[in-house]
Formats: structure tokens, sequence, C-alpha cells
């Protein structure tokens, strides 16, 4: 653990348990949805489902990225990751993002992608407004996450026609944002 940089944390006013509750409880959201949307991935098939595929492969990548991202400075702030993966599975800030009932339904796989990252996007903004101006290490590696979950937000909304957003899928590069915590 960092013990300078906790205690600064805790100087300038952010509540260190609480945040490193929920950022513990988001890198179990990162891992998990890893996890299942691997599954979706998977069962993304057919015409209309290969033409989402790549979109929830780059997804899928960037939010294991994001897990390990936020894994260092969760032991910095003298943190830990839960002992077992079934309790680290059941604490995630997000709900499962399991196959729906129909699989070969493309726009319910569309409806569980985007609820995940729309989960996603109000975790990390939550955390964003915590520590803003008062730990500026968890705000820029949670601001540069953000950045990402609102691109994954957006492709998978297109695909639901909710309007066009401006984003476009990456081409060879995976989280551009979250890149520099990874090195």
């Amino acid at each position: 653990m960092a013990t300078v940089t906790r205690k600064m944390v805790e100087d300038a006013g952010v509540d260190v348990e609480h945040l490193i509750d929920l950022m513990v409880k988001n890198a179990a959201a990162e891992l998990t949805t890893f996890y299942y949307y691997t599954i979706l991935r998977i069962n993304l098939i057919g015409l209309k489902g290969e033409g989402i595929k790549e979109i929830a492969e780059t997804a899928r990548v960037e939010d294991r990225n994001h897990f390990e991202a936020l894994v260092p400075r969760i032991y910095e702030l003298g943190g830990k990751l839960p002992e077992s993966m079934v309790d680290f599975h059941n604490i995630s800030g997000c709900p499962p993002a399991g196959l729906p009932d129909d699989p070969k339904d493309v726009n319910a796989m569309l409806t569980v992608l985007v609820e995940a990252e729309r989960c996603a996007v109000r975790q990390y903004t939550h955390i964003c407004n915590l520590t803003a101006g008062k730990d500026h290490r968890t705000y820029d590696l949670c601001l540069a996450i953000l950045n990402e979950e609102i691109e994954h937000e957006s492709w998978f909304s297109e695909f639901l026609g909710e309007g066009p957003s401006g984003h476009f899928l990456r081409r060879g590069e995976t989280s551009p944002f979250v890149s520099k915590f990874l090195r």
C-alpha cells in the first residue's frame, strides 16, 4: 500500500474505504462483463449478429483492460480483491450481462450489451464525482475508463436505432484512454 497516497486522499476529504468498495465492485463488474461478453459474442451469429461481433469483442477486451487497470489502484489505496471468485462475482457493481432468453434475438442481445454499458457509465461517473479535485490518480483512471464505456454505450445504442453518436469503431487499437495505466 502507498501509505502517503492513501493519507493524501483521506486528507482531501475522500472516504477511502467507500472509494475502495466502489472500485472493487467496479473491478468485479469489469471482469464478470468480460466473461459474459465472451458468451454473448460467441452467440452473435447470423447476418445480424456478425455485424455486432467485432464491436462486442472490442468492448469485451477493453473491459478486461479496465479490470487490469483498476486492480493496482485498489491495492495502492490499501484495498484488496476478495479471495473467492464467487464472492467477487456476487459483489459486482452491475448486474450480470447474461444471455437473453432467446440468444438468437439480436435486439435482446443488444439491449443486454447497452444496459451493461449504461451501468458502467453511471458507476464511473459516480467515482469521478467523488474524486474530482481530491484524488487525481483515481479520477484520471476512472475518467479514462468512463470515456471508453461511453463509446461502448454509443456503439450499441446506434445498433438499437437510438440515433447517431458520432463514435466510430477503433481499428487495431484497444483502450486508447486506459492504455497508459496498463504499462
